[in-house]
């Protein structure tokens, strides 16, 4: 098997597997419920993400536990889904100074008037 198809091989599986858990527990990583916790989808994310990256350092992968590793792999994708989904700052630089200058020019404006 070449390099090629063995990375289409294991992107499949992992695709697989994400679709199936979704299917499963619905689209409880990025749109979580929030009974017992007020985490934000992306701070639930990379708790999942440090708990298995825990379970490696702490020799999960010398028991040839795949499962850790497919899982580490699905949640990073899920934080890529994640980054990619929210909305981007359209502000640019001479945006970002109007606003700066129109902050001081209040500023001022409020310093006179108490004076």
């Amino acid at each position: 098997m070449t390099f090629h198809e063995q990375v289409y091989k294991v992107l499949g599986e992992i695709q697989e597997m994400l679709i199936a858990k979704n299917e499963k527990y619905g689209n409880s990583a990025l749109e979580p419920l929030g009974v017992f916790s007020n985490l934000s989808a992306k701070e639930g994310l990379l708790v999942r993400i440090d708990d298995k990256l825990k379970r490696i350092k702490n020799g999960s992968l010398d028991k040839d536990d795949e499962d850790v590793v497919n899982d580490l792999i699905g949640y990073l994708v899920l934080l890529k889904i994640y980054n990619q989904s929210k909305p981007r700052p359209t502000h640019g630089w001479r945006e970002i100074k109007e606003k700066q200058d129109l902050v001081k020019k209040l500023q001022q404006e409020l310093r006179d008037e108490m004076i």
